[in-house]
């Protein structure tokens, strides 16, 4: 884990996905609980335009910078990153090199791409550690019920799979009740690694594309989302460096 580099209200956390999974390896069973989410330019933006995700995502401990946009921006700033953290990725790199003696715990998905996901990443690592899993399908009254299970089984890896905000609302009711564990705000990362839904080409991904895929794929529950906070991100990006810019649209 290296330093934090600031993107509108957000300090990104430079780092690589051998360093980030040591991390996960060897603080995963100390207390305070821990929280990272995995951020893409949406949930900057959106932490700069909405006053309440910005409070309820203060309790993330690190905002790992997994969208291209982010990666060319802290490079700009000096950040000399080779290559961004990518949620689907590093889920199955941390997943294979896993030690047995690391408890995993995934909450998210339907339970046909939950079940697959967890027979995916068996494959991968056979001596993978699973506590406990759950489908993202729960009302936000029996949050309290599954935070309770959570505490039971015990693990050191909270994977989290429930989509923006849900899974960031969910930290931030729930990670003191636990008493220790990284949380991981993954989302896209278990349909992906489940197989439920494809991931962009790697050229798409590496030339910030990404979204434009999942656009295609998704264009009813995509479109809106994009337009509004892919111009919020250029708009708030454009006021920060040209401080008149706002004053002149004004």
């Amino acid at each position: 884990m290296k330093k934090s580099i600031r993107i509108l209200t957000t300090a990104l956390t430079v780092t690589t996905y051998r360093d980030l999974s040591g991390y996960c390896y060897r603080n995963g069973k100390e207390s305070p609980a821990k929280a990272m989410d995995f951020t893409n330019t949406h949930i900057v933006a959106l932490r700069a335009h909405d006053r309440h995700f910005a409070a309820i995502t203060s309790c993330m401990d690190h905002f790992i910078p997994d969208g291209m946009p982010l990666i060319w921006l802290l490079n700009l700033q000096g950040a000399k990153i080779k290559d961004r953290v990518y949620g689907p990725t590093f889920m199955r790199e941390c997943i294979r090199d896993s030690p047995a003696e690391v408890r995993h715990y995934f909450l998210g998905g339907s339970e046909d791409c939950l079940q697959q996901l967890l027979k995916n990443l068996k494959q991968l690592n056979p001596r993978l550690n699973v506590v406990g899993a759950r489908n993202g399908y729960f009302s936000e009254g029996n949050g309290r019920i599954v935070a309770e299970e959570i505490y039971r089984a015990c693990p050191d890896m909270i994977w989290l799979g429930l989509g923006t905000p849900k899974q960031q609302e969910f930290i931030a009711t729930h990670k003191n009740s636990v008493g220790h564990g990284i949380w991981l705000a993954v989302g896209f990362a278990f349909d992906v690694n489940a197989g439920t839904k494809g991931d962009a080409p790697e050229w798409m991904q590496k030339a910030g594309l990404t979204w434009l895929y999942r656009l295609c794929q998704e264009p009813r529950r995509l479109l809106t989302r994009y337009l509004k906070y892919n111009s919020l991100f250029v708009y708030y990006s454009l006021m920060e460096k040209i401080p008149s810019f706002g004053k002149n649209r004004g």
